[in-house]
């Protein structure tokens, strides 16, 4: 048995999820990837969705089959030529793992997309509840799930053997009454906290007060009440097959840049 310390308690993100009433951030990212499963000019016939809220991803794919969102992945090797891993890869301990084993599920020339939360999402409600947690505790716990940036998450799909990776971002700018009805949306979304080292006791209210009035005061939204973050990033790649394109090995080009082009080359000075 591995000594790392687990990033997630998957019992609680289990129960966070069981229990969750609104599906916003989900619907949002289903949007996307049928808006990116729309540019590829082909029909998908044997696809698999991992998804912690099958009720929202059923459809994405008709006939897709849904696999639930597990360490160990209920995927068969290469059974498939389009696998989603639908927005909930920020809260894996081990996504160059859930990536590989999703590779590894796809034929060749299978295409895997994946969506999960950038390291910008609800960067105000992170700094707002630390410095409220300070100033009334004196001292600091594990709030919101460590997550990654864009500029991190472009060789991810490389480690895991996918063949043309693509990493996009997507930014939301949403407004809330409070601080309070945000953290209440979120538990209905089913992203409350489930950190493995989180308190184990409920927040005192002192704390999500003071962080409402800090929220309040330094990220309001212009058409009133505040301002909240979400970044999703979506990772695409293909399982390699020789019909791929391949990029030609460095200085093998016949042609010049400007005669492509049409433009005329001017040399740089020393």
């Amino acid at each position: 048995m591995s000594d790392t310390p687990r990033l997630t308690d998957l019992n609680a993100l289990t129960r966070n999820r069981a229990r969750a009433s609104e599906t916003f951030l989900q619907r949002e990212a289903r949007a996307e990837v049928e808006d990116r499963l729309a540019l590829v000019n082909r029909r998908f016939t044997q696809a698999a969705v991992v998804s912690g809220f099958p009720q929202v991803w059923a459809e994405v794919v008709p006939g897709a089959r849904m696999v639930q969102e597990t360490e160990l992945l209920d995927l068969q090797e290469g059974a498939h030529d389009l696998v989603v891993h639908a927005l909930g890869l920020h809260w894996s301990g081990d996504p160059v793992g859930q990536l590989i084993q999703c590779r590894r599920a796809l034929r060749p020339d299978g295409l895997l997309l994946a969506g999960l939360l950038g390291g910008n999402t609800l960067h105000e409600l992170r700094t707002c509840l630390s410095e409220a947690e300070v100033r009334v505790t004196g001292g600091l716990s594990p709030r919101v799930a460590p997550m990654a940036e864009i500029r991190d998450l472009g060789g991810l799909l490389q480690r895991a053997g996918a063949a043309l990776p693509v990493a996009d971002t997507v930014p939301l700018d949403i407004r809330y009454k409070s601080a309070l009805h945000l953290m209440r949306d979120l538990r209905a979304m089913g992203e409350a906290n489930a950190l493995e080292a989180r308190l184990r006791r409920p927040t005192r209210r002192a704390v999500l007060l003071e962080a409402a009035r800090i929220y309040e005061e330094n990220y309001p939204h212009p058409e009133g009440g505040i301002r909240a973050t979400f970044e999703m990033i979506f990772l695409s790649g293909w399982a390699p097959d020789g019909t791929q394109p391949q990029p030609l090995r460095p200085g093998s080009a016949t042609k010049r840049l400007s005669e492509a082009l049409g433009t005329e080359e001017i040399p740089l000075g020393d």
